[in-house]
C-alpha cells in the first residue's frame, strides 16, 4: 500500500515512520528543503525517543521516502494525509491556511481516486472546507475525478509517541463512504490484528473527538491545580487528596498531578480552538474558559512563591532553573511554563541560570541570551539563591542534597512538580516549597 504524508513536523514524521514500520510504503513531503535534505541523511528535526533509529531503519529498507515534490508523491498514493500545522490565530481559533493550501495542491495534481485524510488537529467542519478546496482545483482542470475526505485525529503523547502510535488506546476514523472506509480499514489492519480498537464514525464526530479528549484532560489538570492551591490555604495535603480521588475508577490516577500548568502543542491550542468554535456557534463553554484561566495563573505560582520568600525583592538574586521543556522526554517548549517563569524572573532583575537535558537549543532559539545556559544541573547551582524545578526529568528526582547544600548560596528549593517527598525534605536543612503541600522551613 502506498500513502503520502504532507508535513514532516511532529505528527507527520511520527505517523509516516510508524506506518512504514507496519509495511506501508510512505512518502513524506515538506516545503522545507533543508529539513528534507537532513531527513534523507538521517538527521531528525525533533527529539522523540526511538524515532531516529526507526526512520533510518525504514529508509534503508525502502519503505520511507522524503521529498519536497507533492506532485511526484501523489502518483500512486491511495491515501494522502494532511499533517501540517494549525497554529492559533490571533483570536485563538485554529489557522487553516496551511491545511487548505495543501488541499488545493492535492486538487491540482491527483489523477486517480484517493482518500484525503486530515491528520492535523482541525476544527469541526474542516473536512468540508478541504473537500471544497480540492473540488475547486479539479474543476479548474476541467476534468472529472472522484475522491473522498476523511478525518483521522492523532492522540500522540510527546515523549511516548512511538508506543502511542503502534499500540494505541484507540484509532478514530471519520469517513463518509464505504470505499474510503475500506481503504482506511486496510491501512489500519495491523492494529486490528493486535486487538487495538479502530472506531469508525462520521467526520464531524471524529473532528470533535480530538478536541473533546484534549479539553477533558486539560480540565483535569486545571481542576487539580486549583484544588492544590486550595489545599495550601486550608492545610490539606494534595498528595493525599490525589490518592483519595484517584482510587475512584471513574476518575482514575492520570492527569491529576498538580504542577506549574500544562503546555505543549496540543492542550493550549485545542482548548482555545474549541472555545472559539463554541463562541462562534453561540454556545459559550464556561468550564473550558475557566480551565484556561486557571492554567494561565498556575504558570506563575512558582514565581510568586519565590518572590514571597524573598520579601518581594529578587533583583540580582541568582536563580537556578531545572527543566525548560513543557514535559519530560521532549524538547518542545511551546506554551511551556518555563517561558512564563523566565520572563517574570528576568523582568524582576533576577540572574537566571538554566539547564534541560534536551531543550537548551530550543530555548536559545526562542529567547536568545536572556538567561545563562549550563552544561549540567549542578553547574546551575553554584552560588544560587534558589532552585526552581519546572520539568520533572528523571535525572532531577534523586539529586545529591549534600552537593546542593555545598554549591548553593542558600538552599531554597521551589518544586513545581512535587518530585520530592515531604518526609525526605524534612530530613534536610532546606527551605522547601511545593504545590498543594505544606512548606518545610530550614531548621538551621
Amino acid at each position: 500500500m502506498n500513502i503520502t504524508i504532507v508535513g514532516t513536523g511532529y505528527v507527520g514524521l511520527v505517523s509516516g515512520t510508524c506506518f512504514a514500520e507496519t509495511g506501508v510504503n510512505v512518502t513524506c513531503v515538506d516545503v522545507d528543503k533543508q529539513k528534507i535534505d537532513n531527513l534523507n541523511k538521517g538527521i531528525i528535526p525533533i527529539y522523540e525517543p526511538g524515532l531516529e533509529s526507526m526512520v533510518k531503519r525504514n529508509t534503508s529498507k525502502g519503505r520511507l521516502f522524503f521529498t519536497t515534490s507533492i506532485k511526484e508523491s501523489l502518483k500512486e498514493a491511495e491515501a494522502i494525509f494532511i499533517a501540517v500545522g494549525t497554529p492559533p490565530d490571533e483570536d485563538g481559533s485554529a489557522d487553516l491556511q496551511y491545511v487548505l493550501s495543501v488541499a488545493k495542491e492535492i486538487g491540482r495534481y491527483i489523477n486517480q481516486y484517493t482518500v484525503i485524510v486530515t491528520k492535523s488537529t482541525v476544527p469541526i467542519g474542516t473536512a468540508k472546507k478541504v473537500r471544497a478546496a480540492v473540488e475547486s482545483e479539479i474543476k479548474a482542470r476541467a476534468i472529472e475525478l472522484d475522491f473522498d475526505v476523511a478525518s483521522n485525529p492523532e492522540f500522540l503523547k510527546e515523549g511516548a509517541a512511538i508506543d502511542d502510535f503502534l499500540k494505541p488506546d484507540r484509532v478514530v476514523i471519520g469517513v463518509e463512504s464505504d470505499r474510503a472506509k475500506k481503504i482506511m480499514r486496510r491501512l489500519y489492519n495491523p492494529f486490528v490484528l493486535n486487538n487495538h480498537p479502530v472506531i469508525f464514525m462520521d467526520i464531524p464526530s471524529a473532528e470533535m473527538t480530538k478536541y473533546a479528549a484534549n479539553s477533558m484532560l486539560a480540565t483535569k489538570i486545571s481542576f487539580m491545580n486549583d484544588i492544590a492551591n486550595l489545599c495550601e490555604i486550608v492545610g490539606a495535603d494534595v498528595d493525599n487528596v490525589r490518592k483519595g480521588i484517584g482510587s475512584d475508577k471513574r476518575i482514575g490516577q492520570y492527569f491529576i498531578y498538580p504542577g506549574t500548568g500544562y503546555g505543549g502543542s496540543c492542550f493550549p491550542k485545542d482548548v482555545q480552538a474549541l472555545i472559539k468554535t463554541a463562541d462562534y456557534n453561540n454556545h459559550p463553554l464556561s468550564i473550558l474558559k475557566s480551565v484556561e484561566e486557571v492554567n494561565d495563573r498556575q504558570k506563575s505560582v512558582l514565581f510568586h512563591k519565590l518572590v514571597k520568600h524573598f520579601d518581594g525583592d529578587i533583583k540580582s538574586k541568582k536563580i537556578a532553573l531545572w527543566g525548560l521543556s513543557f514535559k519530560p522526554n521532549t524538547d518542545d517548549m511551546r506554551e511551556a511554563p518555563a517561558l512564563v517563569i523566565i520572563e517574570k524572573l528576568v523582568g524582576e532583575g533576577a540572574d537566571v541560570y538554566v539547564y534541560d537535558p534536551v531543550a537548551i537549543d530550543e530555548c536559545k532559539r526562542r529567547i536568545g541570551n536572556k538567561v545563562h545556559y549550563c552544561k549540567d544541573q549542578y553547574e546551575c547551582l553554584l552560588d544560587a539563591d534558589a532552585l526552581l524545578i519546572v520539568t520533572e526529568w528523571n535525572e532531577f528526582k534523586t539529586p545529591d542534597m549534600k552537593v546542593l547544600d555545598k554549591l548553593m548560596n542558600q538552599t531554597n528549593i521551589f518544586d513545581g512538580r512535587n518530585i520530592f517527598s515531604l518526609a525526605d525534605m524534612e530530613e534536610q536543612n532546606v527551605n522547601y516549597y511545593s504545590i498543594g503541600r505544606k512548606d518545610i522551613l530550614c531548621k538551621k
